[in-house]
């Protein structure tokens, strides 16, 4: 069987959601890139705080929006939450501090990455979030081998449940 690069979830409601990235939480410990894409009200922030709860991040998880970043430690990891929808021009993120964010150990979870071009690292996994009705599809594309590791074991996790198709 190969493992496949993509993995879809249709039609799924926001506890199946929540569930989806409580999976890819466990294997996020060794760091890395995620890029959350979609419109305005997709589930991207719900996405994160549920990972992030997933990986034991204690403290209130607060949308990054007005603030750009938030950043939490998880046992040896640190982990910064994007926000670049009011990102004008990727000139602006010099003054974030991109290069001390990425020292370390770090996972990155990036809201409208596009907003940021260039500037940001590449992407060991992209979610794509879209409305479904009242519903959302979530489709994880790897950017890395890293990324194709975490929809392996998303999927072994899973199973074949949750809409899910590779």
């Amino acid at each position: 069987m190969t493992v496949p690069d993509t993995l879809a979830f249709r039609a799924i409601d926001e506890a199946a959601l929540n569930k989806v990235a409580a999976g890819l939480a466990a294997g996020l410990r060794d760091g890395g890139v995620l890029h959350l894409r979609g419109e305005l009200g997709a589930g991207k922030t719900t996405f994160a705080r549920a990972l992030l709860g997933a990986m034991g991040v204690g403290a209130r998880i607060k949308s990054p929006t007005y603030s750009l970043i938030e950043s939490y430690v998880t046992g040896d990891l640190a982990v910064h939450h994007l926000d670049l929808y009011r990102i004008a021009d990727p000139g602006e993120l010099e003054w974030l501090g991109l290069a001390d964010l990425t020292a370390g150990l770090h996972l990155l979870l990036v809201e409208w990455p596009e907003r940021a071009a260039r500037a940001l690292p590449s992407p060991d996994l992209v979610v794509s979030l879209a409305h479904a009705g009242e519903k959302r599809d979530a489709v994880l594309a790897a950017g890395s081998t890293r990324g194709v590791a975490w929809l392996r074991r998303l999927r072994k996790g899973i199973g074949s449940g949750e809409n899910a198709s590779a």
